[in-house]
């Protein structure tokens, strides 16, 4: 059985996530304690007992879903299953970050850091309000992205995820956005409709984040992972830290090439996809593409217990 391991983005958070990993392992609980102290700040006070508003802001949700994984991640290891039990990792947006941290790319404190800074980046790339994101249902990925090109009139508007075979999301202008739904609508779509995100991920308009990104990781190391990372952008394999220094630059204003990546993996022996962190969405997704391959989320420690039982 050939594994991958997957880690969530946003959406996936939850007032209250990782705090049963952290107060059944220690070595989970020290994730939580060295993003706080990175960060300067009680996140992880936030993440288990504060509201779902603040913890979605963009800002917190990234480095709080990471510490999160990474917190799954140190229990699995606790129980003796290592990311080198895997033949891949992969990540959604954000969750490549978490990846590379559980593949010892790049250090828990640095991840939370550069996490943290990409929130507020892309929060401020664009005023509240101008940008949108929808998604739009029962439309293929060419068929999707036909669509935005139609919407843009002289605007942004791209498709930003390929989540699976039924399920794309377009992100840009706020107004290219709302034509774009209309158009999908016309087209077939089952439906089409405005996500609640705070901006407009994963499209030109995200060059400043871009931007600020770049210089950011340009200050930081990032060491080949132990294990390859299939990137987000590239829907393949890569293992060398220099280009995924490039390639995490990039994500910010390309597409997400999930449907792609788990293809690819299944394409290259994967059989089994264990999603690490907050949440079940990803293995919907992975179903979706390619029901062959089974999925386990572990997101609990009782989630830990069972994966680890039926090694």
């Amino acid at each position: 059985m050939t594994r991958a391991f997957v880690f969530p983005g946003q959406g996936a958070q939850t007032i209250g996530m990782g705090k049963a990993l952290a107060e059944a392992y220690p070595a989970s609980k020290a994730v939580f304690d060295e993003v706080d102290e990175a960060l300067g700040e009680n996140l992880s006070g936030l993440i288990w007992e504060g509201d779902i508003e603040t913890l979605t802001m963009t800002a917190n949700a990234q480095p709080a879903l990471m510490a999160t994984s990474l917190a799954a991640m140190r229990a699995l290891e606790a129980e003796g299953v290592s990311v080198t039990d895997a033949a891949f990792v992969a990540g959604h947006s954000l969750g490549e970050y978490s990846a590379l941290a559980a593949a010892g790319s790049l250090s828990v404190a640095d991840c939370a850091r550069l996490l943290r800074l990409r929130g507020d980046a892309m929060q401020q790339a664009v005023p509240v309000g101008e940008g949108a994101m929808a998604a739009l249902l029962g439309l293929d990925f060419e068929t999707a992205s036909a669509v935005a090109a139609a919407a843009a009139e002289g605007q942004v508007c791209q498709a930003a995820n390929d989540n699976d075979p039924s399920q794309v999301v377009i992100s840009g202008d706020k107004a290219a956005v709302e034509r774009a739904c209309d158009i999908a609508k016309e087209k077939g779509a089952k439906r089409a409709l405005l996500l609640p995100v705070s901006a407009p991920f994963h499209c030109a308009l995200m060059q400043p984040a871009a931007d600020k990104m770049a210089a950011a990781l340009a200050e930081v190391e990032i060491k080949n992972p132990a294990v390859p990372l299939v990137a987000n952008v590239r829907a393949e394999a890569v293992t060398e830290g220099t280009l995924i220094r490039n390639l995490l630059v990039e994500q910010v204003t390309g597409s997400v090439r999930w449907r792609e990546s788990v293809a690819w993996m299944a394409a290259n022996g994967v059989t089994e996809i264990w999603e690490i962190g907050a949440g079940k969405a990803l293995s919907g997704m992975i179903k979706r593409i390619d029901r062959s391959v089974a999925t386990k989320a572990v997101g609990t420690p009782d989630d830990v217990k069972a994966a680890v039982a039926a090694e």
